[in-house]
């Protein structure tokens, strides 16, 4: 397979799914453009399997479209639909060797002469010289990537990927990783990844749609989703966030000016979304300077507020400070450990900063601790029947 081969565009359309009085998947519209990586990230019940599998025809819709290039497929039987699956599970087939596995699907379709494809589709996914060994001699990952060969040779037009890596341990997983984006970058084709996992989705997918209780909260790249996410649910699913309350006293310049227990701190316009005043001004950890107070500097336009550390932990790469605020809230902060101030020691006054551009505000109404370790996830499971 090469890259002429290509993907579709998948558009769903209103698509809803309902177990009884559960909603597992709310009036989705999206639209997954030809050749592109995406990723359903979301915590457990929020709706991202399901709707993987009523693409693949596994699960039927309640309502809604589902549109694979210019074909409808919502009512197409499952084998008839141009996508595969790869599984969390493998499904390889023990009693096949390698090669017979990957070449199953040809095989099945009355393909002759699949000798060649297969060498070159082992090839693609760096099994080459394994054809003859079962899927019991093989690693976790070479059965990963059997099954994502059986998937590719069939030259589907979106290929879904149902937490494809979860069964690995991390330093593989992280490899994998890796792995599958060459083999996307290399084919072409749609890939549409399922996923609770944030890290794996931010270094995979070009686009990123994190779902909560069977909607699309946020939709954007890795990079935009972190920086600027809309609501306190991405903000905390994503990474962690330092959240202080405040007022937005004026606008100007393209700046908004937030009070927070008197100190004034600047947010850009385009990171504010809240049409009021009242708002949750949102800062990750590794964002925030912290300086020793009596020999503080910074820039003019730089947001500053004064504290006392309460912990330090060392944790490697950077240490994560605990800073306490006068009102009473601690504060956390990531420091890289390359030039370390043996002085911010516990009780030490301090000075946290950071720049205008990398906060962001959030409407006050919203849970701040929405998205914390998928707490607000659904209990129901994603592929419960009805």
């Amino acid at each position: 397979m090469d890259s002429t081969t290509g993907g579709a565009d998948l558009r769903l359309l209103a698509l809803t799914k309902r177990f009884g009085d559960f909603v597992a998947v709310d009036d989705l519209t999206l639209t997954i453009p030809s050749g592109s990586f995406f990723a359903l990230l979301g915590p457990s019940g929020c709706g991202k399997t399901t709707t993987l599998r009523m693409v693949a025809g596994l699960e039927e819709p309640t309502a809604g479209t589902i549109v694979i290039g210019d074909q409808d497929v919502t009512w197409t039987k499952p084998y008839k639909r141009p996508v595969n699956t790869v599984f969390q599970s493998y499904a390889l087939f023990p009693h096949l060797d390698v090669f017979e596995n990957v070449a199953f699907g040809l095989r099945r379709r009355g393909t002759k002469g699949v000798d060649a494809s297969v060498e070159a589709m082992l090839e693609l996914t760096e099994l080459g010289g394994l054809g003859r060994r079962k899927p019991a001699q093989l690693s976790g990952g070479q059965q990963q990537r059997v099954a994502l060969a059986r998937a590719l040779i069939n030259e589907p037009k979106v290929l879904l990927l149902d937490e494809p890596l979860g069964a690995l341990d991390l330093k593989l997983r992280r490899q994998m990783q890796l792995e599958l984006k060459r083999i996307q970058t290399e084919v072409g084709l749609t890939f549409v990844h399922v996923t609770h996992d944030q890290e794996e989705a931010m270094t995979m997918a070009d686009t990123i749609a994190v779902m909560n209780a069977g909607r699309v909260e946020q939709l954007g790249s890795p990079a935009d989703l972190y920086e600027n996410p809309s609501t306190t649910f991405v903000a905390n699913f994503l990474g962690q966030s330092n959240f202080f309350d405040g007022s937005i006293t004026e606008r100007s310049g393209g700046n908004a000016i937030v009070s927070i227990e008197g100190n004034r701190v600047g947010v850009l316009d385009s990171r504010v979304h809240s049409s009021g005043s009242r708002v949750h001004v949102g800062v990750r950890p590794e964002k925030l300077r912290i300086q020793f107070a009596a020999d503080a500097v910074m820039g003019e336009d730089t947001n500053r507020l004064e504290g006392t550390v309460v912990s330090s932990s060392f944790i490697g790469v950077s240490t994560e400070y605990r800073v306490g605020m006068p009102w009473g809230q601690q504060v956390s902060v990531f420091a890289q450990n390359t030039r370390r101030d043996e002085r911010l020691v516990r009780g030490a006054e301090v000075v946290i900063s950071w720049a205008p551009d990398h906060a962001f505000a959030l409407d006050a109404a919203q849970d701040v601790g929405a998205g914390v370790g998928g707490a607000h996830a659904a209990e129901r499971p994603e592929s419960a029947g009805p």
